[in-house]
């Protein structure tokens, strides 16, 4: 292909509606991953965006011949300190992060000299660029935007292959010993009362879930020194927004009950016959030998079986028990560009000083954006 071929028009759209029909036909036959869907975006943008002093940064691209929406990069402007960052839209809520178009359409992008052209010159000014949490094998995001070739991160995905009927993929990914001792839990569970496990179907009943989970992960993640997201009222409102308008297709928000109470939730995303978990809790106080959430996610994978999925995505963070439930370690890769001197002195604090990468890490956290707890499995 030429590369002159000036095929793309390329703007910023801060108005861009995501939950557009265009924009919804776009990300159907994308690459891209469960957090660009339209009402991810449509409600991080609306709802976290403001709380953290964001600004919309929609860089949008069309076919210059057709006018037809070629990709959308959906992007934050933001200030961390003196430092003027630019920003994936994630605010801490997002574990994978992509661009929204077809593979196509990005291989003719990275051909097209003066898209790209026009896309870096959009962005700047910045002293830091950054997206984190690139999957493995997605985008070469890095010369469409002129970066330097991206880093692993510290912490991996992980993800389970399922296969049905559910004994079998119980028997291939759970070494006996596990089996055993799920089983024995099981057991023990089952005698203090009547047990039930059901996915919200209401928005009555999401809030009541929400509600427990806000409550259980309080003390937990309070104790373990980092917060808790959910206890912050503007995350609050974006997860349970979310599920409530998705619920039943998007979203599912698992529940597992005694007597009736929640004592155990899961809420995830659905997306390409795969279940991503992006948060959980568990009445650990009250079940303190019953392993809730190993229980717990057990019956979340014959659930997603008996439904017809393929993958059970515990998404981004080194938990051990991820592993006993058969899921394997996919790494995670960031692109970072000082766009300034402050940039560069700051870029370069980071990666010589781990120290300084940790203060500012929390730092961050507190006057910005709480930390991303992992899901657990006490």
């Amino acid at each position: 292909m030429n590369k002159n071929k000036d095929a793309f028009d390329v703007s910023i759209d801060d108005a861009f509606d995501f939950l557009s029909q265009e924009y919804v036909e776009l990300f159907d036959r994308s690459a891209a991953t469960a957090f660009q869907h339209p009402v991810w975006l449509d409600a991080l943008y609306r709802k976290l965006a403001p709380a953290a002093a964001a600004r919309r940064l929609v860089v949008v691209v069309r076919d210059r011949a057709t006018g037809a929406l070629a990709m959308v990069l959906p992007l934050l402007r933001m200030r961390r300190g003196p430092i003027r960052t630019i920003e994936f839209a994630d605010l801490r809520v997002s574990d994978y992060l992509a661009p929204v178009c077809t593979a196509e359409v990005f291989s003719d992008l990275l051909q097209d000299e003066s898209a790209g052209l026009k896309i870096r010159r959009l962005l700047r000014p910045f002293d830091l660029l950054r997206i984190p949490k690139l999957p493995d094998g997605k985008f070469p995001i890095e010369p469409l935007l002129a970066t330097p070739r991206r880093t692993s991160t510290e912490a991996n995905a992980y993800s389970t292959l399922l296969i049905a009927p559910f004994e079998q993929w119980r028997a291939s990914a759970l070494n006996r010993s596990y089996q055993k001792e799920l089983s024995k839990k099981w057991r023990q569970i089952e005698k203090k009362g009547e047990l039930g496990f059901s996915c919200c179907d209401d928005s009555a009943s999401v809030l009541v879930a929400m509600e427990q989970m806000k409550k259980y992960r309080g003390p937990r993640f309070q104790a373990q020194g980092d917060g808790d997201l959910l206890q912050r009222p503007e995350y609050f409102d974006f997860y349970s927004d979310v599920a409530i308008r998705s619920i039943g297709g998007f979203v599912r928000l698992y529940t597992m009950t005694m007597d009736g109470d929640v004592i155990a939730t899961v809420l995830g995303l659905c997306h390409r016959d795969s279940f991503l978990i992006i948060m959980s809790a568990f009445d650990i106080a009250g079940y303190k030998s019953q392993s809730l959430g190993a229980l717990m996610f057990e019956r979340v994978a014959r659930d997603c079986i008996e439904r017809g999925d393929q993958v059970l995505d515990f998404t981004i963070g080194d938990e051990p028990y991820k592993r006993l439930f058969g899921a394997q370690p996919s790494p995670m890769w960031s692109v970072t560009q000082a766009g300034s001197a402050a940039g560069s002195l700051a870029l370069l604090a980071l990666r010589q000083a781990p120290w300084v990468k940790l203060a500012a890490k929390r730092l961050a956290e507190f006057k910005l954006l709480p930390a991303r707890s992992s899901t657990g499995a006490g």
